[in-house]
């Protein structure tokens, strides 16, 4: 009996190793614990908490001055900047109705002053047409970058 418990003492120790080797977490992800994966990971609740709350001016104080997203198209005419941010996005926000957000943090990568970060999103909502309210259910993969600028995290791209 006694030679049975040796094995099993030995994985049992082996598997305590493990566990302590193992980086620490973002609590929720599978994200590295690290000071500037948790500045970028706030970045993102407080964008997150922002929305739902369809605070313009709290999203654009998570917004770099440089903020360029070319919409994942060669079309310009849908590309979005901090200037189309400041002129549309309280007036979008406003037509939105019933916001429901789940955002999931998959994956952050830092290199210097820029991060990039891939963030599921699950949302639904309802935006007012001149037709009436049309539901909305969104859910998709998407990359959101960063730029540290005086210390502080600003989204800069992947709004």
């Amino acid at each position: 009996m006694r030679l049975r418990l040796l094995p099993l003492l030995a994985l049992l120790s082996l598997s305590a190793l493990a566990a302590a080797c193992a980086p620490n977490r973002i609590p929720g992800t599978e994200v590295p614990d690290s000071k500037e994966n948790r500045a970028v990971y706030e970045v993102i609740r407080q964008y997150a908490e922002a929305l739902r709350r369809k605070d313009a001016g709290a999203i654009l104080n998570l917004v770099s001055p440089d903020y360029y997203d070319g919409s994942g198209t060669p079309d310009p005419g849908d590309d979005v900047t901090r200037e189309t941010l400041e002129k549309n996005l309280a007036t979008d926000l406003s037509k939105v109705e019933a916001v429901m957000l789940d955002l999931g943090v998959k994956k952050i990568d830092v290199v210097g002053d820029e991060a990039r970060a891939e963030v599921f999103y699950d949302a639904a909502y309802r935006v007012a047409t001149p037709a009436g309210p049309i539901a909305k259910r969104p859910s998709d993969l998407s990359e959101m970058r960063f730029r540290k600028l005086k210390g502080n995290w600003k989204i800069s791209a992947g709004l």
